[in-house]
């Protein structure tokens, strides 16, 4: 299967980085290399390019959507939250423009064997990374209801979590739960009919929760923001789209945080903390799909693009 996913508010974010035509420029999440190729187009000979993603398949894809514009690429097969340690060994310092874009790519969620989708009765596993050892499976089985319960909850904010976690557990008792069918059928059976008529398929918010969970997708987040930021040149700047609530919350945050790091009490004259702000925060509102965009991509609806610029 061709390696295919529609950029969402790809015209936005590669505006939104205010391209230098001799600058650097990093995609931590290159997938498909859509909005890699609107970036790579507008550099010159002396621009540069290095697109980040642990999935061999988005690596393989990109590799040849991006062939064309020859040396000025690097592709890293890494998580973006060891960019600044794979630019290192590239040998750069700084740069001048990141692009994130969260979530999952229509590419995974479209290949069955992948496990993302509760569309198609395949093994458990949603691994982005498939090096890794840990799958969906072992959340399912081996977790405690808590921990279920807890992620559910969180991740993905469903008001069922506490039945949902229970459900499950009662089920594993029998015996192992293998394939995204048998967890989309526990999933059905928690949620009152009547609420599943109205509000979209029952299993997608316990599936994006376990998928969260287990690619670390929040944590790895939150724990590279401010190094990305920091990784920026002056007038640099970081374009993220979000698809989730939670993204979106860590990334206005810590964009505010970098802004006004000042830890003053409010009614001091003067600031003796000595935090000194970042940049500041090019979207006071997150920029929103148009509605020609929701039209055409339905997996848009819940994007949002926020930006910061390097001061």
């Amino acid at each position: 299967m061709a390696f295919e996913h529609k950029s969402v508010l790809l015209e936005e974010t590669v505006n939104g980085l205010n391209i230098k035509p001799d600058g650097i420029y990093v995609d931590g999440t290159l997938g498909g290399g859509g909005h890699a190729w609107e970036v790579c187009s507008r550099l010159n000979d002396k621009g540069s390019f290095i697109g980040i993603d642990q999935d061999a398949a988005a690596i393989e894809a990109a590799s040849a959507r991006l062939c064309d514009f020859g040396e000025r690429v690097t592709i890293v097969r890494s998580n973006y939250c060891d960019m600044k340690s794979q630019l290192q060994k590239l040998g750069i310092g700084k740069v001048d423009g990141i692009v994130l874009d969260l979530g999952v790519s229509s590419y995974q969620l479209d290949t069955a064997e992948r496990g993302f989708s509760y569309r198609v009765d395949v093994p458990l596993d949603m691994r982005m990374d498939r090096r890794q050892s840990m799958t969906a499976r072992d959340i399912v089985n081996d977790y405690s209801e808590m921990d279920l319960f807890r992620i559910i909850r969180d991740y993905g904010e469903d008001k069922f979590a506490k039945n949902i976690a229970k459900h499950i557990v009662l089920e594993r008792a029998k015996g192992s739960i293998e394939t995204t069918g048998q967890l989309t059928e526990i999933i059905r059976q928690s949620i009152p009919m009547k609420f599943q008529k109205n509000a979209g398929h029952p299993a997608k918010r316990t599936f994006q929760a376990i998928r969260i969970e287990l690619n670390r997708e929040l944590e790895v987040l939150r724990d590279s923001l401010d190094t990305m930021i920091e990784l920026l040149n002056p007038g640099g700047r970081i374009c993220i789209i979000t698809f989730h609530s939670l993204e979106d919350r860590i990334v206005k945050s810590i964009f505010k945080r970098n802004e006004n790091p000042c830890t003053c009490p409010s009614d001091f004259p003067v600031c003796v903390c000595g935090n000194v702000s970042k940049g500041r925060v090019i979207t006071r509102k997150p920029i929103l799909p148009s509605e020609e965009e929701l039209e055409n991509n339905s997996r848009s609806k819940s994007a949002k693009l926020r930006i910061f610029e390097r001061c």
